[in-house]
Protein backbone atom coordinates (compact mmCIF):
# COMPACT_ATOMS: atom_id res chain seq x y z
CA UNK A 1 0.00 0.00 0.00
CA UNK A 2 1.22 3.41 -0.92
CA UNK A 3 1.76 5.78 1.61
CA UNK A 4 -1.11 7.84 -0.32
CA UNK A 5 -3.36 5.44 0.11
CA UNK A 6 -2.31 3.97 3.44
CA UNK A 7 -4.96 4.65 6.15
CA UNK A 8 -4.73 8.11 7.92
CA UNK A 9 -3.66 7.61 11.89
CA UNK A 10 -6.86 9.90 13.85
CA UNK A 11 -5.60 12.73 15.82
CA UNK A 12 -4.23 11.64 19.43
CA UNK A 13 -7.62 13.12 21.77
CA UNK A 14 -6.04 16.36 23.96
CA UNK A 15 -8.99 16.69 26.37
CA UNK A 16 -11.31 14.17 28.07
CA UNK A 17 -14.18 15.36 26.17
CA UNK A 18 -12.68 15.03 22.82
CA UNK A 19 -11.69 11.80 23.89
CA UNK A 20 -15.08 10.45 24.81
CA UNK A 21 -16.36 11.92 21.95
CA UNK A 22 -13.79 10.22 19.51
CA UNK A 23 -14.73 6.81 21.28
CA UNK A 24 -18.64 7.50 21.12
CA UNK A 25 -18.19 8.15 17.17
CA UNK A 26 -15.45 5.58 16.87
CA UNK A 27 -13.09 7.19 15.64
CA UNK A 28 -10.33 6.33 18.13
CA UNK A 29 -10.82 2.62 18.98
CA UNK A 30 -7.13 2.43 20.24
CA UNK A 31 -5.98 1.43 23.86
CA UNK A 32 -6.41 4.66 25.99
CA UNK A 33 -3.05 5.24 27.44
CA UNK A 34 -0.93 8.26 26.07
CA UNK A 35 -4.36 10.06 24.78
CA UNK A 36 -5.85 13.26 26.59
CA UNK A 37 -2.87 13.74 28.78
CA UNK A 38 -2.98 15.27 31.64
CA UNK A 39 -6.70 13.78 32.54
CA UNK A 40 -7.78 10.61 35.14
CA UNK A 41 -8.97 7.97 33.09
CA UNK A 42 -10.87 5.12 35.27
CA UNK A 43 -11.30 1.22 34.84
CA UNK A 44 -15.59 0.49 35.11
CA UNK A 45 -17.26 -1.53 36.99
CA UNK A 46 -21.36 -1.77 36.23
CA UNK A 47 -23.66 -4.13 38.80
CA UNK A 48 -27.25 -4.56 39.78
CA UNK A 49 -28.04 -2.51 42.63
CA UNK A 50 -28.38 -5.19 44.68
CA UNK A 51 -24.61 -6.01 44.65
CA UNK A 52 -23.87 -2.96 44.81
CA UNK A 53 -23.06 -2.37 48.45
CA UNK A 54 -21.34 -5.16 49.02
CA UNK A 55 -19.19 -4.20 45.95
CA UNK A 56 -18.96 -0.53 47.45
CA UNK A 57 -17.48 -2.33 50.64
CA UNK A 58 -14.75 -4.54 48.79
CA UNK A 59 -13.65 -1.24 47.46
CA UNK A 60 -13.12 0.19 50.36
CA UNK A 61 -11.21 -3.09 52.24
CA UNK A 62 -9.29 -3.10 48.94
CA UNK A 63 -8.26 0.66 48.18
CA UNK A 64 -4.68 -0.69 46.48
CA UNK A 65 -6.48 -2.35 43.38
CA UNK A 66 -10.15 -0.57 43.56
CA UNK A 67 -9.90 2.75 44.25
CA UNK A 68 -13.46 4.83 43.88
CA UNK A 69 -13.58 7.49 41.76
CA UNK A 70 -17.24 7.92 41.63
CA UNK A 71 -20.20 5.50 41.57
CA UNK A 72 -23.27 6.34 39.75
CA UNK A 73 -27.09 6.28 40.81
CA UNK A 74 -29.12 3.22 40.06
CA UNK A 75 -30.17 3.17 36.21
CA UNK A 76 -27.87 6.57 35.62
CA UNK A 77 -25.37 6.44 33.01
CA UNK A 78 -23.63 9.49 33.97
CA UNK A 79 -21.49 10.83 35.93
CA UNK A 80 -21.15 14.11 36.33
CA UNK A 81 -18.59 14.07 38.87
CA UNK A 82 -16.72 13.15 36.27
CA UNK A 83 -17.23 14.44 33.43
CA UNK A 84 -19.71 16.59 31.08
CA UNK A 85 -21.29 15.03 28.14
CA UNK A 86 -20.54 11.54 29.46
CA UNK A 87 -22.32 8.87 28.58
CA UNK A 88 -21.01 4.91 30.21
CA UNK A 89 -22.68 3.13 27.49
CA UNK A 90 -20.99 4.52 24.47
CA UNK A 91 -17.74 6.23 26.10
CA UNK A 92 -15.51 3.48 26.15
CA UNK A 93 -13.44 1.76 23.12
CA UNK A 94 -14.60 -1.96 24.42
CA UNK A 95 -16.51 -3.49 26.86
CA UNK A 96 -16.77 -7.22 28.13
CA UNK A 97 -20.17 -8.25 29.45
CA UNK A 98 -20.62 -11.31 31.74
CA UNK A 99 -23.67 -13.43 33.08
CA UNK A 100 -23.10 -15.71 35.43
CA UNK A 101 -18.88 -15.02 35.41
CA UNK A 102 -19.17 -15.80 31.62
CA UNK A 103 -17.95 -13.38 28.67
CA UNK A 104 -20.68 -12.96 26.59
CA UNK A 105 -19.96 -9.98 24.29
CA UNK A 106 -16.97 -7.55 23.82
CA UNK A 107 -18.87 -4.90 22.09
CA UNK A 108 -18.39 -1.38 21.16
CA UNK A 109 -21.35 0.02 23.06
CA UNK A 110 -23.57 -1.46 25.70
CA UNK A 111 -26.60 0.49 25.42
CA UNK A 112 -28.67 -2.81 24.50
CA UNK A 113 -27.64 -4.00 27.66
CA UNK A 114 -28.63 -1.12 30.32
CA UNK A 115 -31.18 -2.21 33.05
CA UNK A 116 -32.84 0.22 35.40
CA UNK A 117 -30.82 -1.63 38.12
CA UNK A 118 -27.24 -1.03 37.09
CA UNK A 119 -24.96 1.11 39.39
CA UNK A 120 -21.72 2.24 37.89
CA UNK A 121 -18.12 2.38 39.27
CA UNK A 122 -15.11 4.09 37.95
CA UNK A 123 -12.37 3.06 39.61
CA UNK A 124 -8.31 4.82 39.65
CA UNK A 125 -6.36 3.64 36.77
CA UNK A 126 -2.60 3.47 36.40
CA UNK A 127 -2.50 5.59 33.31
CA UNK A 128 -2.80 8.90 35.64
CA UNK A 129 0.64 8.45 37.59
CA UNK A 130 2.34 7.39 33.76
CA UNK A 131 2.26 10.88 32.65
CA UNK A 132 4.55 11.46 35.99
CA UNK A 133 6.53 8.68 34.95
CA UNK A 134 7.09 9.81 31.56
CA UNK A 135 7.89 12.96 32.12
CA UNK A 136 10.49 12.61 34.71
CA UNK A 137 12.31 10.15 32.16
CA UNK A 138 11.26 7.44 32.28
CA UNK A 139 10.35 4.61 29.71
CA UNK A 140 7.19 3.15 29.47
CA UNK A 141 7.49 -0.06 27.22
CA UNK A 142 4.19 -0.84 26.45
CA UNK A 143 3.49 2.54 25.13
CA UNK A 144 7.07 2.68 23.02
CA UNK A 145 5.68 -0.90 21.63
CA UNK A 146 2.31 0.63 21.10
CA UNK A 147 0.00 -2.22 22.94
CA UNK A 148 -1.97 -2.45 25.94
CA UNK A 149 0.38 -3.22 29.45
CA UNK A 150 1.11 -6.40 30.66
CA UNK A 151 -1.87 -7.52 33.39
CA UNK A 152 -1.68 -11.04 35.45
CA UNK A 153 -3.44 -12.84 38.25
CA UNK A 154 -1.73 -13.34 41.15
CA UNK A 155 -1.76 -15.62 44.18
CA UNK A 156 -1.91 -12.76 46.35
CA UNK A 157 -6.02 -12.86 48.09
CA UNK A 158 -7.75 -9.51 48.33
CA UNK A 159 -9.81 -8.85 51.46
CA UNK A 160 -13.52 -10.14 50.61
CA UNK A 161 -16.70 -8.74 51.16
CA UNK A 162 -19.92 -10.32 51.13
CA UNK A 163 -19.65 -12.55 48.10
CA UNK A 164 -16.56 -10.66 46.12
CA UNK A 165 -13.28 -12.03 46.87
CA UNK A 166 -10.75 -13.35 44.57
CA UNK A 167 -6.97 -12.64 43.45
CA UNK A 168 -5.09 -9.32 42.66
CA UNK A 169 -4.40 -8.15 39.52
CA UNK A 170 -1.32 -6.44 39.04
CA UNK A 171 -0.41 -4.86 35.63
CA UNK A 172 3.92 -4.51 35.27
CA UNK A 173 6.29 -2.38 33.92
CA UNK A 174 9.84 -3.16 32.80
CA UNK A 175 12.25 -1.05 34.54
CA UNK A 176 16.29 -0.42 35.00
CA UNK A 177 16.77 -0.68 38.64
CA UNK A 178 17.57 2.89 38.80
CA UNK A 179 14.13 3.81 37.22
CA UNK A 180 12.42 1.25 39.75
CA UNK A 181 13.77 3.43 42.67
CA UNK A 182 12.49 6.41 40.99
CA UNK A 183 8.95 5.01 40.14
CA UNK A 184 8.27 3.96 43.94
CA UNK A 185 9.33 7.40 45.28
CA UNK A 186 6.92 9.12 42.02
CA UNK A 187 4.03 6.82 42.29
CA UNK A 188 4.38 7.13 46.25
CA UNK A 189 2.41 10.59 45.24
CA UNK A 190 -0.92 9.14 43.81
CA UNK A 191 -2.70 6.70 46.25
CA UNK A 192 -5.88 7.24 44.52
CA UNK A 193 -4.84 5.51 41.40
CA UNK A 194 -3.01 2.55 42.85
CA UNK A 195 0.01 4.12 44.23
CA UNK A 196 3.47 2.68 44.75
CA UNK A 197 4.20 -0.63 43.33
CA UNK A 198 3.25 -4.14 45.83
CA UNK A 199 6.15 -5.96 44.22
CA UNK A 200 9.46 -5.83 42.20
CA UNK A 201 11.09 -8.48 40.39
CA UNK A 202 10.63 -12.38 40.99
CA UNK A 203 7.27 -13.18 39.35
CA UNK A 204 6.54 -16.85 40.50
CA UNK A 205 6.86 -15.15 44.46
CA UNK A 206 3.34 -14.03 43.71
CA UNK A 207 1.75 -16.69 41.69
CA UNK A 208 3.29 -15.40 38.14
CA UNK A 209 4.51 -18.41 36.28
CA UNK A 210 5.13 -17.12 32.48
CA UNK A 211 6.16 -13.00 32.86
CA UNK A 212 5.71 -13.70 28.73
CA UNK A 213 2.14 -14.71 28.71
CA UNK A 214 0.28 -12.10 30.85
CA UNK A 215 -3.68 -12.41 31.32
CA UNK A 216 -4.34 -9.23 30.34
CA UNK A 217 -3.13 -6.65 27.53
CA UNK A 218 -0.02 -7.35 25.86
CA UNK A 219 3.41 -9.00 26.32
CA UNK A 220 6.38 -6.14 26.25
CA UNK A 221 9.72 -6.86 26.02
CA UNK A 222 11.81 -7.29 29.20
CA UNK A 223 15.63 -6.41 28.64
CA UNK A 224 18.34 -8.58 30.79
CA UNK A 225 19.16 -5.58 33.14
CA UNK A 226 15.28 -4.57 33.80
CA UNK A 227 13.39 -5.92 36.29
CA UNK A 228 9.26 -6.23 36.19
CA UNK A 229 7.65 -3.87 38.86
CA UNK A 230 4.35 -4.74 39.53
CA UNK A 231 1.28 -2.36 40.83
CA UNK A 232 -2.10 -3.40 41.84
CA UNK A 233 -4.39 -3.14 38.99
CA UNK A 234 -7.79 -1.72 38.46
CA UNK A 235 -8.96 -4.74 36.25
CA UNK A 236 -9.00 -7.19 39.48
CA UNK A 237 -12.61 -6.27 39.54
CA UNK A 238 -12.66 -8.54 36.08
CA UNK A 239 -10.74 -11.41 38.16
CA UNK A 240 -13.26 -11.23 41.23
CA UNK A 241 -15.64 -11.55 38.67
CA UNK A 242 -14.30 -14.55 37.35
CA UNK A 243 -14.28 -15.97 41.23
CA UNK A 244 -18.05 -14.75 41.89
CA UNK A 245 -19.72 -15.53 38.96
CA UNK A 246 -22.67 -12.68 39.37
CA UNK A 247 -25.53 -13.24 37.18
CA UNK A 248 -24.82 -9.64 35.41
CA UNK A 249 -21.91 -7.45 35.24
CA UNK A 250 -20.02 -4.99 32.79
CA UNK A 251 -16.66 -4.10 32.86
CA UNK A 252 -14.52 -2.49 30.33
CA UNK A 253 -11.47 -4.00 27.88
CA UNK A 254 -8.60 -4.15 29.60
CA UNK A 255 -6.71 -1.29 28.45
CA UNK A 256 -9.29 0.70 27.27
CA UNK A 257 -10.50 3.18 29.70
CA UNK A 258 -13.30 5.84 30.93
CA UNK A 259 -11.20 9.07 29.75
CA UNK A 260 -12.42 11.83 32.54
CA UNK A 261 -12.69 15.29 33.04
CA UNK A 262 -10.54 15.58 36.11
CA UNK A 263 -6.94 16.19 36.20
CA UNK A 264 -4.13 13.60 37.41
CA UNK A 265 -2.60 16.66 38.95
CA UNK A 266 -6.04 16.51 41.31
CA UNK A 267 -4.91 13.22 42.53
CA UNK A 268 -1.58 13.70 43.18
CA UNK A 269 -0.13 14.38 47.21
CA UNK A 270 2.63 16.42 46.64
Amino acid sequence: MSAATAPKTPPIPQTGLEARLAIRSGAWSAPTSGIAPGFVQGNLAILPAALATDFLRFCQLNPKPCPVLAVGAPGDWRLPSLGEDLDIRTDICRYRVFRNGQVIDEPTDVKKYWRDDLVIFALGCSFSFEEALTEDGIELRHVTENCAVSMYRTNVPTTPAGPFHGPLVVSMRPLKPADAIRAIQITTRFPAVHGAPVHIGKPELIGIKDIHKPDYGSAVTINPDELPVFWACGVTPQSVVDTVKPEFCITHYPGTMLVTDRKNSEFAIM
